[in-house]
């Protein structure tokens, strides 16, 4: 079957995405446009996964819990999980190991925390910009066996594991990568990724970038697809 996707959407706790970016208009959005599953993959947090998890409970719309997380070599790597424990724990870990800067609201953004309700319960202090103590390396040990880690936008120009390595590690558990929505072919990239699979999401950080009903996997069932992206 075919399942319709978007795994890349920040909310409003990152700082770098839209205020309206609330749990409610994520999914609500996803609805309209027609998605079966989505991620909610925030910058170095896991603070609004529960709430866009439990809506999406209530929605029918699969959920992947997820984190995107920068390595000290600010890469940007997304983290998807069989269990949502596990993504809250793994989130914890990567916002302690920050350096502590404050957000600066002004200059950054908001990092709002929202209940189920798009209610503001908190704010994350750290800047969530910043790099995590994690490398590469480390960030692929750690998500052996409870999750998929997959290297985000790797077309990109910056904090892609090819702009800022200058190729793709011969990591054992790294089955999968992200190309940007807006990827246009080179000989480079494809080559550095025809021995992968290729997933195609928006990183929305405004509502209207939210996927469309295009990019799609076929999968026998819906629970697969943390599992597929494993190898």
């Amino acid at each position: 079957m075919k399942f319709y996707y978007d795994l890349h959407i920040h909310s409003s706790l990152s700082p770098c995405a839209d205020d309206d970016m609330t749990p409610n208009n994520i999914v609500n959005m996803a609805l309209i446009k027609g998605l079966d599953v989505i991620s909610l993959t925030d910058h170095n947090s896991t603070k609004n996964v529960e709430a866009v998890h439990e809506l999406c409970q209530h929605k029918g719309i699969k959920f992947i819990p997820g984190i995107e997380v920068q390595t000290k070599e600010e890469v940007h790597v997304l983290c998807y999980f069989f269990d949502i424990l596990d993504c809250l724990k793994f989130g914890e870990m990567i916002y302690n190991s920050l350096d502590c800067v404050k957000n600066n609201k002004y200059i950054f953004g908001n990092q709002l925390i929202m209940d189920k309700d798009d209610n503001i319960v908190d704010e994350a202090e750290k800047l969530l910009l910043s790099s995590s103590s994690f490398s590469v390396d480390e960030i692929f040990r750690m998500m052996d066996g409870i999750g998929a880690a997959v290297p985000a936008h790797i077309d990109r120009t910056s904090y892609s594991i090819i702009s800022n390595l200058g190729f793709i590690p011969n990591i054992s558990n790294l089955k999968t990568v992200e190309v940007s929505s807006t990827f246009i072919h080179n000989s480079f990239v494809d080559e550095c990724i025809k021995k992968y699979k290729v997933i195609t999401s928006s990183d929305a950080h405004h509502l209207g970038h939210i996927n469309e009903r295009i990019n799609c996997l076929d999968l026998d069932d819906l629970d697969m697809i943390v599992d597929w992206m494993c190898k």
